[in-house]
């Protein structure tokens, strides 16, 4: 961890290189807040010009008043002062409307940013090529946009309108020192602010710093976190009896954190210290200059009194304002991570090759099908060939099963497919064109895909299938067309509330569902989708076998005229398709139906011949 020393000097050059940030940090305020900026700006101005004209008022109601007592006129000598008080009153009042309309806009720009910075990472998130997931420098700026977003926004807008309530302050005092004579002070008060600057940049980059360097150990206190909470891992972690170690590695790497954090507060409150006593030395030097004066009688008593509440409240708003900027540089330091997020390659909105007809997207189309040919490709940073030399023609409306031991690279296939990643070599062609002559939302447009692990929705069983739907509110008809077509309809049946229950356990009176269950939703939403071709990776991995036979017919009339490839490991599924591809070291080894693959003798019927003797050995058991 590199943290910067007392005593030790800034790196300008990246202060300035940070800098950088500050247009487009206060851009998304103007993107976010809209029309609300603008009156908070007006607001703003306000309430930093009132100090400098409360300080003209009180010059004019002490000399007022001093003129009333050498004069001895009482009371009916006071009426000087009923001018300059009236508008002090009013001035009071205006600060007091001024200061509550600030905060009900701030607040109201706060959530507008905070929404504005979320929906941002959202669409980015659903936007960068799939290959970054792969990458831990990817999860670490994600973590950090994430993780900053919540509370980055409210320290932003503060510290923009504090630093801009405090220069307009500033300014405001030095006009009024300056048009009564006096220039010496404003510099005095800026030449006092110097130590403030200094300490306010040391302590933000060392902050920042500090916080770079232990964001991989945040996100895996985060990773310790949800094992030892979340519902999927409570089981296993207590059968296994994991509870006390992994309470006991979140707790080392907390504790790591204090004395990281403790110990850079310290070093922030040396220079603080230091710059706080070189303050006092040039504040004590400009109230010596101040009596001087009075003392002299180059100063009348009202302007002894506007002097000092001047350099008062010009120390005062001199402070603030350096710690607004540190605060405004800080944060411009951290939204760097969220720029940095935002700028990583999104997945291409169009095709390298010339436009053309759009692929297909109607259920019954026919064609050419789906076509490999010779495709070469590994995962990012991943020295072995997931698939080398791979060559596969599935025609038109047919349906084709392909087999293989894990890693063989069945599943990589559908993520070619789906443009998810692009292979080194070779190239993908739906209906006799190239996949990469269209944008990746344009092909995946005709698919629709089971993945191995699918996601649960927390959604209502209709409200669950319906999502692939292309329209946005299908019929409870196609629905239940779609479960029929999963071989869902037993399990509907039974749920409490129907095609209107709630699934899963996160919200109040939600039905947990068991895997093979979950997979039958998701096989649904599948077959929901409608689309010229169907991929299914491992769709019967939970189903027992006395359902398989009659859940494949129903595939069968719910993917008619479809292109349909799956993927699994059982060959009582794969023996139903078509034709059958078996895969080995990342190509096709064997292709052909059931029987023909069984009689040729090769890695297919070793493969067969023990699944069945496990089978039977199983069955008389």
């Amino acid at each position: 961890m590199r943290t910067l020393r007392f005593g030790s000097w800034p790196d300008f050059r990246r202060v300035l290189a940070e800098v950088r940030y500050l247009p487009r940090t206060l851009g998304l305020v103007r993107d976010a807040a809209g029309r609300w900026t603008l009156l908070w700006g007006v607001l703003l101005l306000v309430q930093g010009l009132l100090p400098a004209l409360t300080l003209y008022l009180t010059k004019q109601v002490v000399d007022a008043l001093v003129g009333a007592i050498d004069g001895g006129a009482g009371w009916s000598g006071a009426r000087p002062l009923l001018l300059p008080v009236a508008l002090m009153g009013l001035v009071a009042l205006l600060g007091l409307l001024t200061r509550a309309a600030v905060g009900w806009v701030q607040e109201l720009q706060q959530g507008l940013l905070e929404d504005h910075i979320r929906r941002l990472i959202h669409e980015q998130s659903g936007a960068v090529r799939m290959e970054f997931y792969d990458f831990p420098e990817f999860h670490d700026h994600l973590h950090r946009a994430r993780d900053e977003a919540g509370y980055r926004p409210a320290r932003l807008l503060d510290a923009v309108g504090g630093l801009f309530r405090s220069a307009t302050t500033l300014c405001a005092l030095a006009a009024v020192l300056v048009a009564q004579g006096s220039w010496l002070l404003p510099v005095v008060m800026l030449l006092g602010a110097g130590p403030s600057l200094w300490g306010a940049v040391l302590n933000t980059l060392g902050r920042q710093a500090w916080r770079l360097g232990v964001t991989k150990l945040e996100r895996r206190t985060w990773y310790y976190d949800h094992l030892l909470t979340a519902r999927e891992s409570a089981a296993e972690m207590r059968a296994l009896g994991l509870t006390a170690a992994y309470v006991a590695a979140y707790q080392r790497l907390r504790s790591r954190f204090r004395r990281e954090r403790l110990d850079l507060m310290r070093q922030e409150g040396v220079r603080e210290l230091a710059a706080l006593l070189l303050g006092l030395v040039v504040a004590g030097a400009a109230g010596v200059w101040i009596v001087n004066e009075a003392l002299a009688g180059r100063m009348t008593v009202g302007g002894l009194a506007m002097f000092y509440a001047a350099f008062v409240q010009g120390q005062s708003a001199m402070r603030t304002g350096l710690r607004s900027a540190a605060e405004l540089f800080a944060n411009t330091l951290f939204l760097g991570n969220l720029f940095a997020f935002l700028a990583l390659d999104p997945e291409p909105d169009r095709g390298r090759g010339a436009a053309g007809e759009p692929l297909s997207s109607s259920p019954s189309a026919r064609g050419e099908g789906v076509r490999f040919e010779g495709l070469e490709f590994r995962y990012p940073g991943s020295s072995r060939a997931a698939l080398s030399g791979f060559n596969l023609d599935v025609p038109a409306g047919k349906t084709v099963a392909i087999v293989g031991a894990n890693g063989a690279g069945k599943s990589t296939v559908f993520k070619l497919l789906c443009r998810f990643y692009e292979p080194q070599a070779g190239r993908i062609l739906i209906e006799g064109r190239p996949i990469t002559e269209r944008a990746p939302e344009e092909v995946r447009r005709s698919l629709s895909v089971l993945f191995q692990e699918p996601v649960r929705f927390s959604a209502t069983v209709q409200e669950s299938v319906a999502l692939a739907a292309s329209d946005e509110a299908p019929s409870l008809a196609r629905v239940k067309a779609a479960m029929r077509g999963a071989g869902a309809e037993g399990l509907v049946a039974r749920l409490p509330d129907r095609y209107d229950t709630l699934l899963g356990k996160e919200f109040e009176n939600g039905t947990e569902l068991s895997g093979g269950e979950w997979q039958r939703i998701a096989l649904a939403r599948a077959l929901m989708r409608p689309v010229p071709i169907v991929l299914l990776d491992e769709p019967t991995s939970a189903m027992d076998s006395w359902a398989e036979s009659e859940w494949f017919d129903r595939l069968r009339a719910a993917t008619s005229g479809r292109t349909t490839i799956i993927i699994t490991h059982r060959f009582t599924t794969a023996m139903r398709a078509d034709v059958i591809h078996v895969m080995g070291a990342g190509r096709i080894v064997e292709s052909g139906t059931h029987e023909d693959l069984v009689m040729a003798g090769g890695a297919y019927a070793s493969s067969w011949a023990r699944q069945s003797r496990d089978s039977q050995t199983d069955s008389a058991g």
